[in-house]
């Protein structure tokens, strides 16, 4: 084989093992909790939709700063006057009778124009705050994205913990559901010896019929939780996601209690920015009013051709153009509005007021739910120490009750009264967890960490 069909081959075989493989990667996913962030990011529905309005921004940017760059416009008029005007001439200047009139036409049939116009503001108020305004809008794009993402972000680790918390929710009721089952089976026995009460098995019957329920209710609550994940990391609803962390290792990894020792910087603050780009806004806003008074000055420099004839013979070469050009400077100064301009300048004026109270209502809106956040991640890691702890007491006590019962010593009520504390125990530990890692994620959020920012 020669030695250029050789390597041809081997590119196209790596082409192929590259597409299957993307293929095949495009079929299933399997997460880390980091890895469903960084993924998140890419793909969200929000997060794809906020890049663009960066993009949108820019362009509207640029939109603002040409208005204020030359311009070039050119027209082409072709005029075919069906019906020529006629004018009446006195009849004595063609040699006809006094008093009388001639009709006479002027001017040929046909006509056609070219005309090119470059104009260039040279002074406008209203331009120059239209360009910084442009500014203010991109920079409040710019953080409505960085908001996005750590809602977005915010909004996997919920989620991503969600299914978690409802597979760890499944394997608990399946191993009590199996307990509970073992020992109807040898309740069912006894009693039917003669040696347990009617009563002992109706007890078991119940606490059974229970936990089926709730694990019907807990694996239809993880196909809901995980279709949230999925939408949350823009994948298909139909595509098979797998996660790799556990709920309890997920939760040790959000204990974390320095973070509550980072002091708040409102600047940081993506919610802080954004009301600070609303007051730049509005502040702009009364500036553009006050500019609306100041004179606008403008250039421009026209040149046209044209030529004519009584037949369609303008694209002759030895046709005859006649050129004219104009150059000239316009100023529009406004001198009286009836008080109208005087009345929008107070308007913007008190919309930039409410503006400026906004930012400080935000300020300590900001501040109270730093606060609160803090309170809720500390009780959050002593609920769940606590919890855990209670965990470890009422499996003793459950599995003390279970020898009692089958030794004849302790009542099925008894049994059923440790079963049903340990249960509540236990969806009191996993929800510990979850709350953990949502408040971790929460109070994250608002110091902005990790830090999102937009590259300028």
């Amino acid at each position: 084989m020669p030695v250029k069909l050789r390597i041809a081959l081997f590119v196209f075989v790596l082409a192929f093992a590259k597409a299957y493989s993307q293929e095949y990667t495009a079929s299933s996913y399997s997460f880390s909790l980091e890895q469903a962030i960084a993924h998140g990011l890419e793909n969200n529905y929000r997060a794809i939709n906020a890049e663009r309005d960066i993009a949108k921004a820019l362009k509207q940017k640029w939109e603002t700063t040409a208005a204020g760059l030359p311009q070039i416009n050119g027209t082409v008029d072709y005029q075919n006057q069906l019906k020529q005007p006629v004018t009446p001439l006195p009849g004595e200047i063609a040699g006809g009778t006094p008093g009388t009139f001639v009709p006479v036409v002027f001017g040929p049939q046909q006509s056609m124009t070219l005309n090119a116009t470059l104009t260039q503001l040279i002074f406008d108020g209203s331009y120059l705050v239209a360009l910084e305004a442009s500014k203010t809008f991109l920079d409040f794009s710019k953080n409505a994205n960085n908001k996005t993402k750590l809602e977005v972000r915010k909004g996997i680790i919920n989620a991503y913990g969600g299914v978690l918390l409802t597979e760890e929710n499944i394997a608990i009721i399946s191993k009590n559901r199996n307990n509970v089952a073992d020992n109807l089976k040898e309740v069912t026995k006894i009693f039917e010896n003669g040696l347990a009460e009617e009563e002992d098995v109706e007890q078991l019957q119940i606490t059974l019929s229970q936990l089926d329920n709730q694990l019907n209710s807990a694996t239809r609550q993880r196909d809901i939780a995980m279709d949230m994940l999925k939408l949350a990391l823009g994948i298909e609803l139909s595509t098979p996601v797998t996660l790799t962390e556990n709920l309890e290792s997920l939760a040790l990894l959000h204990i974390d209690p320095s973070i509550t020792e980072e002091s708040l910087d409102l600047n940081q603050n993506v919610d802080y920015q954004i009301a600070h780009n609303f007051t730049e806004q509005r502040r702009l806003e009364y500036k553009l009013e006050k500019a609306k008074g100041l004179p606008t000055v403008s250039s421009f420099i026209n040149y046209g051709t044209q030529t004519f004839d009584n037949d369609f013979v303008f694209f002759n070469n030895n046709q005859q153009w006649f050129q004219q050009s104009i150059a000239g400077v316009s100023i529009n100064v406004p001198i009286f509005s009836s008080m109208g301009r005087k009345a929008a300048q107070a308007r913007t004026k008190i919309a930039w007021d409410q503006a400026e109270t906004d930012l400080q209502r935000t300020s300590e809106e900001i501040r109270l739910n730093y606060e609160t956040a803090i309170n809720n991640y500390q009780t959050a890691i002593d609920n769940y120490t606590t919890s855990k702890d209670n965990l470890a007491l009422a499996e003793r006590i459950e599995n003390k009750n279970n020898i009692k019962f089958r030794e004849g010593i302790a009542t099925s009520f008894d049994l059923r009264q440790a079963q049903t504390q340990l249960y509540s125990t236990q969806r009191e530990f996993l929800n510990s967890m979850y709350l953990l890692i949502t408040e971790k994620a929460n109070l994250e959020t608002i110091l902005n960490t990790p830090n999102y920012t937009t590259k300028k």
